[in-house]
C-alpha cells in the first residue's frame, strides 16, 4: 500500500488529497459536496493532509453561506451599500429587449421578482465563456445594492465573478499518467478518488460492479437501471461526487421539469447536465403518464424531444435507482414490478441500456471508506466530464468487435455505449486499437457490458412476450 501511495503522489501530486472517515464526518456536518470538501482540503490541508478544523468551519461560514443566511446578507447589502462575496450556484441570461444581464441565485431563491437582480456588463465579458453553460455554475460573487433604470429602482447587482475552477485540467497528462499504472493499481485509484477504501471490497468482480455507477458521468445518454438494498451508496454517488448531475429524489416529476417548459421557454433537466437520476424511483410520479412515456422514448433512443413547437436535444443520460428486497435479487423474475407504471412498458425499457446488480456492492460500513492519499473528487469529476466528447474511444471500439448481421440494433448499441464507458474509465491511455490487450478488454470491458445488457433483456422477456427467449447477439473481438 505504501508503495502505491508514493506512486500516486509521483504522478499526480498537485491533485491529491487525504481523506479520512473522521474528515469525512466534519465536512458532512457542513453539509458541502464531495467535490467542494475537496477544493476545501486541497485549500487549506497542511503536508501531511490535516486540517484545522476550526479555521476551515470560520471559512465556510463566511464563504458558503446557507439559504438561511440570505436576509443577512441582504442586511449587508441594504446597510451603507456594503458588498457581499460568497460562494454560490449562478444562472446568467440575456433580455435582448432591455440589453440586460440577468442573474440568478438557485440555492438562495434570488431573484423573487423579474428585474431584482442583474449583472454588470464588464464581468459578464470576462466569464462569458464559464458563465454561459447551459446549467448553473459555481464561482465567488460580489454583490451590491445599487439603483438602475430611468425609475431609479433598487436592484441587487452582481459586479465581480470568480469561477469555481480551481486548476486547468491537462488532459494529455491524465492520459499519459494513467500508463505508469497497472489496471488493479487504476481501478484502486478510481475507488479511492470517490471515496471508497478499495481493500473493502472482496475482489475485482464487486469493485468493477461498483466502478458501473461512473458510466453515465463519463459516457453521454447512457441510459441505466440500478436495484440495490438500502444502504450501498447509490444517492451519494450521483448526488455529491459531481456539479454536472442532477439526483432526483422522489416526488412528482413534469416533462416541463424533465425536458421543456413552454410557459417559461426554458429547457429541462435532460438538457442542462450529464445524467439525471431518479432515485426511490419506486415512489416518484408522473402528472401524465403517457405524455412523459412518450417524450422518454424518443429521447432515449436519439437524444431529441418534442414539446408542443418546440424540438430539444440533450446529452443526459436517465438513471432509475430503487430499492430491492432480498427475494427479487434473481435476474430470472420480475424485478421491475415496483417501478412507476411509466416503466411498465417494454418498448421503454428496452431503451435502457444495462442494469446494475446493486446487492453485489456490499453495504456502506466504516471499512469500505477510504483513509489514504487520494485524486480529489473536483479534479477526477471534471475528467469524467471531459471524456463525455472523447470520440475516439468509440472508433476503437467499433473496429476491434465483430457484430452478427442478424444482431439486434438496440443490443448492439447498448453493449458498445457500455464498452466504451468502461474504456474511457479503466483504459483511458489507449488512443489505437492494435494497443488493446485483448484478454483485459473481453474481461473489464466487453464481457460486463454484455452481462449488464442480457439482463434488460431477460426482464423484458419476462414482461413481454414478444421479447421471450431472445438473447442478446453473440458480439466478441475480431480475431487477428
Amino acid at each position: 500500500m505504501a508503495a502505491e501511495q508514493d506512486k500516486l503522489k509521483k504522478y499526480f501530486s498537485d491533485m491529491l488529497v487525504y481523506k479520512s472517515p473522521d474528515q469525512g464526518k466534519f465536512f458532512s456536518v457542513l453539509s458541502l459536496p464531495s467535490f467542494m470538501r475537496d477544493w476545501i482540503l486541497m485549500k487549506f490541508a497542511d503536508e501531511n493532509g490535516v486540517i484545522d478544523k476550526e479555521e476551515v468551519s470560520a471559512y465556510v461560514r463566511k464563504v458558503i453561506p446557507k439559504k438561511e443566511q440570505w436576509e443577512h446578507l441582504k442586511f449587508e447589502m441594504a446597510r451603507n451599500y456594503q458588498s457581499v462575496r460568497f460562494l454560490a450556484k449562478v444562472k446568467v441570461e440575456i433580455d435582448i429587449s432591455s440589453r440586460t444581464a440577468f442573474f440568478s441565485l438557485p440555492d438562495f431563491a434570488v431573484p423573487k421578482r423579474k428585474g431584482e437582480a442583474i449583472a454588470d456588463w464588464d464581468t459578464v465579458e470576462l466569464n462569458k465563456d464559464y458563465l454561459f453553460s447551459p446549467n448553473e455554475v459555481w464561482g465567488v460573487v460580489e454583490l451590491v445594492c445599487t439603483n438602475h433604470g430611468t425609475r431609479e429602482e433598487t436592484v441587487i447587482k452582481m459586479v465581480d465573478f470568480k469561477p469555481f475552477c480551481p486548476y486547468t485540467i491537462d488532459m494529455d497528462y491524465y492520459i499519459g499518467a494513467r500508463a505508469e499504472f497497472t489496471l488493479a493499481e487504476w481501478i484502486d485509484i478510481i475507488l479511492s478518488a470517490i471515496d471508497y477504501n478499495p481493500a473493502g471490497y472482496s475482489g475485482s468482480s464487486q469493485k468493477l460492479t461498483m466502478l458501473s455507477r461512473l458510466l453515465p458521468f463519463i459516457e453521454k445518454r447512457l441510459n441505466l437501471i440500478e436495484l440495490a438494498p438500502k444502504g450501498t451508496g447509490k444517492s451519494y454517488l450521483f448526488s455529491q461526487l459531481s456539479k454536472y448531475g442532477w439526483l432526483i429524489s422522489g416526488g412528482s416529476i413534469s416533462r416541463a421539469k424533465m425536458f421543456y417548459d413552454i410557459s417559461k421557454g426554458a429547457g429541462g433537466l435532460a438538457s442542462r447536465y450529464d445524467y439525471v437520476a431518479l432515485d426511490e424511483v419506486q415512489s416518484i410520479t408522473f402528472p401524465d403518464k403517457n405524455e412523459m412515456q412518450g417524450i422518454l422514448k424518443g429521447y432515449m433512443e436519439s437524444g431529441e424531444y418534442r414539446v408542443g413547437d418546440y424540438r430539444g436535444t440533450g446529452h443526459a443520460g436517465v438513471i432509475l435507482l430503487g430499492n430491492i428486497d432480498e427475494q427479487h435479487m434473481n435476474v430470472n423474475v420480475n424485478m421491475f414490478m415496483n417501478l412507476p407504471e411509466v416503466f411498465h412498458e417494454s418498448a421503454l425499457i428496452d431503451r435502457f441500456h444495462g442494469f446494475i446488480k446493486g446487492w453485489a456492492i456490499p453495504r456502506m460500513k466504516e471499512d469500505l471508506k477510504v483513509n489514504a492519499w487520494a485524486l480529489n473528487v473536483e479534479y477526477f469529476s471534471e475528467i469524467l466530464h471531459m471524456f463525455r466528447d472523447e470520440p475516439i474511444y468509440r472508433v476503437i471500439v467499433d473496429e476491434v468487435l465483430d457484430v452478427p448481421t442478424t444482431a439486434d440494433t438496440r443490443d448492439t448499441e447498448a453493449i458498445k455505449k457500455i464498452c466504451t464507458g468502461f474504456m474511457k474509465l479503466l483504459f483511458p491511455h489507449i488512443r489505437k486499437s492494435e494497443d488493446i490487450d485483448s484478454q483485459q478488454f473481453s474481461q473489464y470491458c466487453l464481457e460486463p457490458a454484455k452481462s449488464m445488457r442480457r439482463i434488460i433483456k431477460t426482464q423484458l422477456g419476462i414482461i413481454d412476450t414478444e421479447y421471450r427467449g431472445r438473447d442478446i447477439p453473440d458480439i466478441v473481438l475480431k480475431s487477428g
